[in-house]
């Protein structure tokens, strides 16, 4: 302010200086215009005439803005027929006499009387003339002068526009030019540097320039990265008076955003990818597929995929989907597993345009293998969708719902289907599972500030069948609720000077909340009531936006169970008694089959620690001399069914006991082997599916020898 107020009054003294010089120079040379001839004498006593002249006037000035206490002297006129004894009169007329210009009748001074805007008006034309103050005549014929409105620089500059949009190619050299900003200034452009214009970066650096003179734009860094940042803020100054102190200036606001270009190859996740088809299938049918990840995106980001190599070449073959950006393995040809059960893929990805630019940061290709495992026809159980994706609010009770899977047997046979959790994936047991309808629910209280996000495996096996299992991966996601208050990044502490300017900025403080954004930032900041009132300091809220990014790191389990060639999931216990049969039913206890651990009620879990015992369920263990083997079966069925510490693998245990009162005798394979029986076997047809296996051995010899 006190620098404005300087100038200001610089421009008046130099103003009123032009003024005087003026009219020093208009009484020397033409003062004013007579009615009468004027003699002069030459040198011999000649009498010299002078012609009548008019009137003749320089341009008269005035500041504008003048805002002194006093009207402001523009100008005199004065006649040189005026002796001074007041016998004449001077007018004033034309645009704004005597509302803005007055004239004292009998001095010929002119004064403004209000202050001027040169921006609304620059110049006035007004009329002057001398009469007789007597007789009112005119004593010299009007003439006409102008007075003009001298500048101030009282005009910020103004950009075109408040907001500016620009894009600019990524990787873009240094010196490309981005976009240009203009700003204009209403003062006179042709009176000093009032309206004298340079433009200068405030925000942007090192990212961007500008041209002082022209106000262009241009990139100010190599190799700017779409992919690592892709759009930036610049804010542009314009000042007058040519950039130097004192002057006024105006900002825009450039937002420039980073076109992309192809810059990327395609590149898999992983070097192998593990499919499987059944051989049932027809050919069209999906065999799997991959993805090669490319950054770049629109053109740029397009990838397609073909078969270079392997033995599967004639059997598979691949298509992109364009939606995915996805290879899609298709089956080509009929398969029969007895002949070969695995095929091996070489795939390669590569991008459909490719930039000359950047053509050496190629290739702009890579390849993967892909193993194809060709199943048998017994299909196991198919999930109805690929993967699942449910919700559960955060600190629901124990025994929320969560959701449902659903699988279905996609055999003629359609068996039923029990569901279990891979507690692999689940190894705090968060989740449970209804064996029947595949329900899900919580077991614990989740807290979404902990894990987001859980991923587990569901089973899903035939009844009748155990070795049919399919397994689909259920991401559960833990919905947000506002249970954490925010809090302050750190403690601050801040210092400032006393002579501080106000409005000085000294500290800047953040806060976060571990909630979801929905239920944490944006915050509202206030200071506390015991120093809300004081003058002496302001909170201002600059909306800072803080994006994160979460990279789950996946840990890779090792399996309980190492198999050296394939994982059969089973766990064959051979006893090597083989029993008394009818004769000998007391030499043998079958309390002895029972595990010792589980009489106590007690079954150990040899992979991990159970968190409980399992209790038996009362009636369901027979006495321990009970010699009736289907209630002994259909008991340890119970038991491993309903056993939550049992493995998760099945297990087959072989029993040399034939129970009492057979009228079949020993059915030992030892026995058989040596001996040749003439017992009629065929009733065994009549004891149901448990012994059909045994109907079919051991059957009437003229059915076996048909069969042979």
């Amino acid at each position: 302010m006190k620098e404005d107020s300087c100038l200001h009054a610089a421009l008046i003294c130099l103003g009123m200086l032009y003024y005087s010089q003026a009219m020093s120079t208009e009484k020397l040379n033409h003062l004013g215009p007579s009615l009468h001839g004027h003699h002069e004498k030459g040198k011999e006593g000649q009498v010299l005439h002078r012609s009548k002249r008019g009137w003749v006037w320089n341009q008269f000035f005035v500041i504008e803005e003048y805002t002194g206490p006093d009207p402001v002297l523009v100008g005199r006129l004065h006649s040189d027929i005026d002796s001074g004894d007041g016998n004449i009169k001077y007018i004033l007329s034309g645009e704004g006499a005597g509302i803005i210009f007055v004239i004292d009748d009998k001095s010929g001074n002119i004064h403004a009387t209000k202050t001027l805007d040169r921006e609304e008006r620059a110049q006035y034309t007004l009329t002057a003339q001398a009469v007789d103050r007597n007789t009112n005549k005119p004593l010299e014929p009007p003439s006409e002068f102008i007075v003009k409105v001298q500048d101030i620089n009282d005009n910020p500059p103004e950009f075109l526009h408040e907001n500016y949009h620009a894009n600019v190619p990524e990787r873009s050299n240094v010196g490309t030019s981005v976009i240009q900003v203009t700003a204009s200034d209403a003062d006179d452009p042709t009176y000093g540097n009032s309206a004298k214009l340079v433009y200068s970066i405030l925000e942007g650096q090192p990212y961007f320039s500008v041209e002082a003179q022209t106000g262009i734009i241009r990139t100010a860094l190599p190799n700017m990265d779409r992919e690592a940042k892709e759009e930036y803020h610049v804010v542009i100054q314009a000042k007058d008076m040519g950039g130097h102190m004192g002057g006024l200036s105006g900002t825009t606001k450039v937002t420039i955003t980073l076109t992309d270009v192809n810059d990327n190859p395609p590149k898999f996740p992983q070097s192998v990818y593990p499919m499987s088809i059944s051989e049932a299938s027809i050919p069209g049918e999906e065999v799997g597929r991959l993805k090669a990840k490319d950054p770049d995106i629109g053109e740029n980001g397009l990838v397609t995929y073909s078969i270079i190599d392997g033995d599967g070449v004639e059997m598979f073959e691949i298509t992109t989907d364009y939606e995915t950006q996805e290879g899609v393995v298709k089956l080509k040809k009929l398969l029969d597993f007895e002949t070969k059960k695995s095929y091996s893929l070489k795939v390669e990805a590569a991008n459909v345009h490719i930039d000359p630019k950047f053509i050496s940061n190629g290739p702009f290709k890579d390849t993967v293998t892909v193993k194809v495992a060709v199943e048998d026809a017994d299909e196991p159980p198919i999930f109805l969708a690929p993967s699942y994706i449910l919700e559960v609010q955060e600190n629901a009770a124990p025994g929320a719902v969560v959701g449902r899977v659903h699988a279905k047997d996609p055999d003629a046979a359609n068996s039923a289907i029990r569901y279990s959790i891979d507690r692999h994936t689940d190894l705090e047991r968060y989740f449970s599972i209804s064996p029947e309808d595949g329900y899900i629910k919580t077991i614990k209280t989740l807290d979404r500030e902990e894990i987001a996000w859980h991923n587990i495996s569901v089973f899903a096996t035939e009844v009748h069948n155990r070795h049919q299992e399919a397994k689909v991966p259920v991401t559960i996601k833990v919905l947000d609720v506002n249970d954490n208050a925010p809090k302050f990044a750190s403690a601050y502490e801040a210092f400032i000077c006393e002579n501080a300017q106000s409005n000085q900025p000294f500290i800047t403080i953040t806060a976060d909340d571990k909630d979801d954004t929905a239920n944490g930032p944006r915050f509202i900041f206030s200071l506390p009531p015991e120093i809300i009132h004081n003058p002496n300091f302001t909170l201002r809220d600059n909306r800072v936006i803080v994006v994160l990014f979460v990279t789950l790191k996946r840990q890779k389990k090792e399996p309980l169970i190492v198999f050296e060639e394939e994982d059969v999931r089973e766990n064959i216990i051979t006893y090597d008694d083989e029993g008394g049969g009818e004769e000998d039913t007391e030499a043998f206890d079958i309390a002895t089959l029972q595990n010792p651990d589980g009489i106590n009620g007690f079954i150990p879990r040899k992979d991990i620690k159970p968190e409980y015992q399992y209790m038996p369920r009362p009636g369901l263990r027979p006495a321990p001399n009970s010699v009736d083997v289907d209630d002994f079966i259909n008991t340890r069925i119970q038991e491993a069914d309903n056993d939550p510490t049992a493995p998760p693998y099945d297990s087959i245990q072989i029993y040399g006991y034939e129970g009492r009162g057979s009228v079949a005798g020993s059915l030992s394979s030892l026995e058989s082997a040596t001996t040749d029986s003439d017992l009629d076997y065929d009733y065994l047809q009549n004891w149901g599916p448990r012994f059909k296996k045994l109907a079919d051995l051991y059957g009437s010899k003229d059915t076996f020898d048909d069969d042979s």
